[in-house]
C-alpha cells in the first residue's frame, strides 16, 4: 500500500529563516539571528502536519568565502536549537555555485533542490509552500507545482500564518 503524501513547507534561509540585514554571507553561529516568529510558524505549521526543508543558495562557497563544511556544521548546530524546541528541519538542501564561476541546474530560480526534496520525501506539490525572500525562491518553487511566496527579508513568517492550511 503505497504511502499518503507529505506537505511541505519549503523555506529560504538568509532573509527568511536567519536574518541576514548585517552579514549577506552567513556561515557563523555568532551570525545566525533567527528571525522573529519562526518558531512560532514551525511550531503552528508542524501542528497542522507539515514537515519542513530548507532551500538555500549558498554561492559563498564558490566564492571561497566558507566551505560546504562550514555549512554542514551551522544547520547542524541550528536543527539542534530547534530540536530543544521540539522542532527539526528534515532537510537542508543548498546549491554551492555562482553563476560567475559556471553554470548549475540547484541554484534558485532552478528547481532542482525541490524536485529532490519533492522524491525524497515523498511529498505532494499542491499541498506546499515556498516562503522566500527573492522572485528567484517564487520562480523555482512555481517550476515544479509548489505555490511560492516572496515575503519581505526578515519578516515574522507568523503574518502568512493563513497561507498554510491544516
Amino acid at each position: 500500500m503505497a504511502q499518503p503524501m507529505k506537505k511541505a513547507i519549503f523555506l529560504d534561509r538568509d532573509g527568511v529563516v536567519n536574518c541576514n540585514s548585517s552579514h549577506y554571507y552567513v556561515y557563523k553561529e555568532d551570525d545566525f539571528i533567527i528571525n522573529e516568529g519562526l518558531m512560532e510558524f514551525m511550531r503552528q505549521g508542524t501542528d497542522m502536519g507539515y514537515i519542513f526543508i530548507v532551500i538555500s543558495n549558498q554561492s559563498g562557497i564558490a566564492k571561497g568565502l566558507y566551505t560546504k563544511n562550514d555549512v554542514d556544521t551551522l544547520h547542524d548546530w541550528f536543527n539542534e536549537k530547534l530540536r530543544e524546541n521540539g522542532l527539526w528541519i528534515a532537510e537542508f538542501y543548498y546549491c554551492v555555485h555562482h553563476p560567475d564561476y559556471g553554470a548549475c541546474l540547484c541554484r534558485k530560480p532552478g528547481s532542482l533542490l525541490i524536485e529532490k526534496a519533492l522524491a525524497r520525501f515523498n511529498i505532494d506539490p499542491l499541498l506546499s509552500v515556498l516562503f522566500g525572500d527573492q522572485e528567484r525562491d517564487v520562480q523555482a518553487a512555481h517550476k515544479v507545482g509548489v505555490r511560492g511566496v516572496k515575503i519581505d527579508a526578515n519578516e515574522n513568517l507568523m503574518n502568512y500564518l493563513n497561507l498554510i492550511k491544516p
